[in-house]
């Protein structure tokens, strides 16, 4: 079995790993780089390997920054079978389509504003292109072994990162990979655990926060909480980016868990996204994927979906609406790093206001627009003019939907026998400093990936 690494290999985003076994070609992910405009004009350079020699895909989950090049890979010449879990499988298509259309509309912005003899902008993919990978598109269950290809076998075990979030077992060639894709802190609200795996003869690891341990959950929420206090009196708005999917289901768990608390009653809360009425409805199709908390959260408070003040707005018009309103909103809204989507719109009239609360609930890229602001820039451009930012920032990285060194840690030791690890999905200082105490703690072989690096097993 050999494994060469071609994304998310010194940095957070672009997932993406080639596995040659039993004579086939299967790649793990097929992410989206995410970060500043240099970053993002990677994601149209040509694949590392040629597309139409792949005989599958299999994907962790379904955030971008782990299947947002697969419209351009198809389109390219893959032609095979793409395997997630059924939820995920769900969430696929919404997740995409949305993409699609921001590049739509990116593009056709930067038309505009081309001059004569400039080369015209292009989407890195369209929503035609997604309709036409959606048909190859395989959903599988959680906890069954199936064989996707002659001599290749697969496993999703959740990841508890987001619904449908898998880690990912392959055997081929008498040996077992198993890739952790996400992983979701324990105790995350709605959703189970990671699931814990004893036996590989090669791991390939995020290391996300690898250098650094979360707040206890109670203290975040509690820190939450004083927040939005904060906010309402001083007669001023909450900000939040969030992805339509994982953080924005979250907050909602927990506006309603502290309904009364936090007297969430007077605000007034606006899941401002064209995704979101999707993604709720397939959160309620998958209950069953839910822990015990989460069901007794729904049995005896207000439905984190469908809380009588929620406002879920799809159309630009009522999104432009929330604007009018000087005070006592709260909005969510997309991108999560804050490089794309509504959350800009609200930043650009909101931001330069001091009693505007921005918080940040996920971890936020270099390059990103999300990452400026958390490390206290004073002006931010957006849409093309500067913005003083007046706003109060808070970073709540207790909420976080990534584990922490301490998890990632006890995740990796529950492995029999210390097996060669690989470490993916996390930044050079975040890597540097995990690696240091697997070692330690395991006396186990880490390696930091590389673009390009080979690993055989």
């Amino acid at each position: 079995m050999r494994v060469t690494f071609h994304g998310a290999a010194g940095e957070v985003t672009g997932s993406m790993h080639l596995v040659e076994a039993a004579g086939k070609r299967v790649l793990l992910d097929c992410g989206m780089v995410q970060g500043g405009r240099e970053a993002e004009r990677r994601n149209f350079e040509p694949f590392p390997f040629d597309p139409a020699t792949l005989d599958a895909v299999v994907l962790s989950h379904a955030h971008i920054d782990h299947i947002g090049r697969l419209p351009r890979l198809a389109w390219q010449g893959f032609k095979g079978p793409v395997f997630i879990q059924q939820a995920g499988a769900e969430l696929v298509p919404v997740m995409l389509l949305d993409a699609a259309s921001l590049a739509e509309s990116d593009a056709e912005r930067e038309n505009r504003k081309r001059r004569d003899g400039e080369p015209e902008a292009m989407p890195l993919f369209t929503r035609r292109d997604v309709e036409r990978l959606l048909p190859q598109l395989r959903p599988l269950r959680y906890d069954a072994r199936n064989t996707i290809l002659p001599g290749v076998e697969i496993a999703f075990r959740d990841a508890g990162h987001i619904l449908g979030s898998s880690i990912v077992e392959v055997w081929a060639d008498g040996r077992k990979l198993v890739f952790s894709g996400d992983l979701g802190p324990p105790g995350t609200p709605i959703l189970r655990d990671p699931v814990a795996i004893r036996e590989a003869d090669l791991v390939l690891m995020e290391a996300t926060y690898g250098d650094r341990n979360h707040r206890d959950r109670l203290d975040t929420v509690r820190e939450f909480g004083g927040i939005l206090d904060q906010a309402w009196e001083a007669r001023g708005k909450v900000l939040i980016p969030a992805f339509a999917v994982g953080r924005s289901q979250e907050l909602l768990y927990w506006f309603a868990r502290h309904w009364d608390e936090w007297n969430m009653s007077r605000w007034r809360i606006f899941l401002d996204s064209p995704m979101a009425a999707k993604v709720v409805e397939i959160y309620d199709r998958h209950d069953a994927l839910f822990d015990d908390d989460a069901r007794k959260v729904w049995a005896s408070h207000p439905s984190p979906f469908r809380l009588p003040n929620l406002r879920i707005t799809e159309s630009v018009e009522d999104s432009m609406a929330i604007n009018r309103l000087q005070d006592g909103a709260i909005v969510i809204a997309g991108s999560g790093m804050a490089n794309g989507g509504r959350i800009l719109h609200h930043f650009r009239h909101n931001i330069d206001r001091r009693n505007t609360h921005i918080v940040f609930v996920g971890y936020q890229s270099e390059g990103t627009l999300g990452r400026r602001v958390v490390d206290g820039a004073k002006w931010v451009r957006i849409h093309g003019s500067d913005h003083r930012v007046n706003a109060s920032v808070h970073t709540v990285g207790g909420l976080s939907a990534h584990t922490d060194q301490r998890g990632l840690m006890a995740w990796y030791g529950a492995f029999e026998g210390s097996p060669p690890l690989v470490l993916v999905h996390g930044e050079d200082r975040a890597r540097e400093a995990l690696a240091g105490e697997i070692g330690e703690r395991f006396g186990a072989d880490v390696r930091l990936a590389r673009p390009g690096m080979v690993v055989e097993v």
